[in-house]
């Protein structure tokens, strides 16, 4: 660093000392202040990183898995709710095979039932929509905060919802996909996911984030219970289509079988008939 030559002060020079001294003094000033715009960088980076928890920690910390089963709570929709039900026990069946702790919770009544019959004891509690004609997101966030006071309070480490994505009116997908904690795609090609940008928030982080988080936990469940709705009234469509075809394959089958049965009557009595008069 040059240093030039020292000012002119009242009452005599500033001695070289006493420059470099100011001089370093700013340079600390302005070192402090980036160091604290890298510090809040790198908490947004560590936070996107680890989806609000230490990456090791969630690794260690999954030991205790719930599973929120979402099915109908209606029947005659072909396969719609065995499909869920089969990847939840599919999962169940990894879980313990690894280890872990399972618990249930089911947001529909098909499901409880197919899965009580096995894992009754798994079972911490039933979402009963039963009485609700249109999903709404009211629903969702009663959903939402009773799985964040049991996360809050200890119960589980890893939530993950079981549902089906509605693709078009013939094809349902099973999805599986976790909500607690949350999970972030990283960036692709090593580039930076906010493009190297750095924001300064008001208020904190902290604050925002208490506030969106539960709203996000809120919003994936809503939509998980959409594709759900979707995919039940899908599934019932195409499972009543083709029981009104295999209806009408069947009633043409039966209407030709009691016809010849008919025309065999009709001829046994007009043989019978022929008979007795000849043997007049």
């Amino acid at each position: 660093v040059k240093i030039d030559e020292p000012p002119k002060r009242e009452g005599g020079a500033m001695t070289r000392e006493e420059y470099i001294q100011g001089a370093m003094a700013e340079f600390g000033i302005v070192a402090d202040d980036a160091e604290e715009k890298e510090e809040r960088r790198l908490e947004r980076e560590k936070w996107k990183r680890e989806g609000g928890r230490a990456a090791d920690e969630a690794a260690e910390e999954d030991d205790v898995q719930l599973l929120v089963v979402m099915t109908a709570e209606r029947g005659l929709c072909g396969g719609f709710n065995t499909n869920i039900v089969k990847l939840a026990k599919q999962k169940i069946a990894e879980l313990k095979a690894s280890g872990k702790t399972v618990k249930i919770l089911t947001v529909g009544k098909k499901g409880r039932e197919q899965l009580k019959r096995e894992y009754a004891d798994l079972f911490v509690g039933h979402v009963d929509l039963t009485e609700v004609k249109r999903i709404g997101y009211g629903n969702a966030q009663d959903i939402a905060k009773d799985l964040l006071g049991k996360f809050e309070d200890e119960e589980f480490d890893v939530c993950t919802i079981f549902y089906s994505e509605f693709v078009n009116v013939v094809s349902q997908v099973p999805t599986a996909q976790q909500i607690i904690p949350a999970t972030f795609e990283a960036a692709e090609d090593g580039a930076e996911a906010d493009g190297g940008v750095q924001y300064d928030y008001e208020p904190d982080e902290e604050t925002i984030l208490a506030d969106l988080l539960p709203r996000g936990v809120a919003t994936q469940i809503f939509a998980a219970l959409l594709e759900n709705a979707a995919s039940e009234q899908g599934a019932r469509m195409s499972a009543m289509d083709n029981a009104t075809r295999n209806a009408g394959e069947m009633i043409d089958k039966l209407t030709i079988e009691y016809n010849r049965s008919r025309q065999a009557v009709i001829t046994n009595e007009l043989i019978e008939i022929i008979s007795g008069a000849e043997a007049l």
